[in-house]
């Protein structure tokens, strides 16, 4: 294609949203309270879902060493569980050492002391993936010189499997209303195009091919795409720029944490700009191709 044929489709574009400036606002309005409402639920969601993985990051198995295992035999123990496949650290406790932590959090009024330790040794182990954690839990309970095994049996399971139904729930509705929105904005912009029609139908019946004719309706959803996304990505930013000072504070040595300004926020902002033009590409390639058969 020849630059003064892409110049010539870019001013048509532009002329053609100056001329119908009324549906173009009526187009970029759709596209604009589509995607903010897009942009909060993804927002959300990226939040949710950190959390999600902080929770299960949290995880860890606690393996008790039998008392009777002398230093040689905990340091065998050790190797042993650091060969497991699925294991991603393993940090060695004392009794001295989780004597010491037991007293810190509860205090020093429980009786107990270093001469009167009755606490074991511990291992505290994490799982490469976090949903794995039973599976290296059972295969560490295996091993020789291990007393019992310690990672919320039965809760975590409930976990994970509550954090999957979450995350799969929250997929499903971001799509429906991507979906949705595709539909919305679509509808709007086959309403510009079919008051148009008889320009379409001129330009075929004078010989211009369907790639001409298309081209400028295709530039011109993209600039409403463009104009549309605008205002979410203004809002979205403002909105949590000013709850993450609110409340970031308060989360402080929180196991919640909210994810940084900065890279989140351009990455939702450059996912609604792309969301937008994609909308407005796709919507007017569908609704015009059904005035090109002539």
């Amino acid at each position: 294609m020849k630059a003064r044929t892409v110049g010539r489709h870019f001013r048509e574009s532009f002329k053609s949203l100056s001329r119908n400036s009324w549906m173009t606002f009526a187009s970029a309005s759709a596209v604009t309270v589509t995607l903010l409402l897009v942009g909060v639920f993804v927002m959300i969601m990226m939040n949710l879902n950190k959390v999600a993985d902080d929770l299960e990051k949290d995880v860890e198995i606690k393996v008790l060493v039998e008392l009777t295992a002398n230093d040689k035999e905990a340091k065998q123990l050790e190797k042993e569980i650091k060969n497991i496949d699925g294991v991603a650290s393993l940090t060695y406790s004392t009794k001295e050492a989780e004597l010491e932590d037991l007293i810190n959090d509860f205090g020093e009024n429980m009786g107990l002391s270093e001469q009167n330790n009755p606490l074991r040794a511990a291992f505290y182990v994490k799982a490469t993936n976090p949903q794995d954690t039973e599976k290296v839990a059972e295969k560490i309970d295996r091993l020789k010189n291990t007393y019992s095994i310690e990672y919320g049996e039965g809760k975590i399971e409930k976990l994970f499997e509550f954090l999957n139904v979450a995350r799969n729930v929250g997929l499903v509705l971001i799509l429906a209303l991507l979906f949705t929105a595709m539909f919305l904005i679509s509808n709007t912009i086959r309403i510009t195009i079919v008051a148009r029609r008889r320009e379409i139908e001129i330009m075929k019946l004078v010989g211009a091919t369907n790639g001409f004719v298309r081209i400028p309706f295709v530039l011109e959803g993209m600039w409403i795409g463009i104009l549309g996304s605008i205002l979410p990505i203004t809002l979205v930013s403002l909105l949590y720029f000013n709850l993450y000072k609110i409340l970031q504070p308060y989360l402080e040595g929180e196991m919640f944490k909210l994810l940084p300004i900065t890279p989140f926020l351009y990455q939702v902002n450059i996912l609604i700009l792309v969301m937008g033009i994609f909308i407005g590409v796709w919507g007017s390639f569908m609704s015009v191709r059904k005035f090109l058969r002539v």
